[in-house]
């Protein structure tokens, strides 16, 4: 028996994403079964440490609908749901979760906000820009209030991830000495053009 990566999952009405964490995977093997079996299985490193996940999803899904990408740092696998509804969980076992599996808050949408994450802004494409290597530093009461502003602009939900990231290169570049400063002109930007 291997060990279990790290498995992260989110959904919408009629899909599942499931990222398995497992940087240089090799050998990767994925059994899909249409009453919602799902079989992982890889391994990696020089020792060939094997890795596994063995998972019953909670309903049924479509195997002829669903695709699978391997990548150099992880595994995502997009699931289609036999029937389009939401599952109160991934996995049909109940009780505690298993420790790998977690939600995958990068692609998580609640039910009720379903609408707002299909509108404008979300399918864009960023390519290898990594914005969580950016910082905002500073720190102290003056990052609070920016953060507070922050989420004072709710309204702006496609651009609210890129706003830390938009302050930090906009502040270097204009040589601002305060987060403060940046967002100010940053909000000024945002109220002109609305999304």
């Amino acid at each position: 028996m291997g060990r279990h990566p790290i498995v992260k999952w989110a959904q919408r009405p009629d899909t599942l994403y499931i990222t398995i964490d497992l940087p240089d995977a090799q050998d990767v093997k994925l059994k899909l079964g249409p009453e919602g079996k799902f079989l992982f299985s890889a391994t990696t490193g020089k020792e060939k440490t094997p890795y596994e996940v063995d998972l019953d999803l909670y309903d049924k899904i479509d195997v002829n609908e669903s695709k699978a990408s391997i990548g150099l740092r992880n595994i995502c696998y997009l699931v289609k749901k036999a029937e389009s509804k939401w599952w109160s969980r991934l996995i049909k076992q109940e009780g505690k979760t298993p420790v790998f599996l977690k939600v995958d808050w990068d692609k998580w949408v609640d039910e009720d906000e379903e609408s707002d994450a299909q509108g404008p802004g979300n399918d864009m494409d960023f390519g290898d820009l990594d914005f969580s290597k950016l910082s905002m530093g500073g720190g102290g009461d003056a990052l609070d209030d920016v953060t507070l502003k922050m989420k004072m602009l709710k309204h702006h939900l496609p651009l609210q991830n890129l706003i830390p990231s938009f302050l930090q290169v906009w502040r270097m570049k204009q040589n601002l000495q305060s987060d403060e400063k940046a967002f100010n002109w940053c909000g000024v930007c945002l109220d002109a053009q609305p999304v």
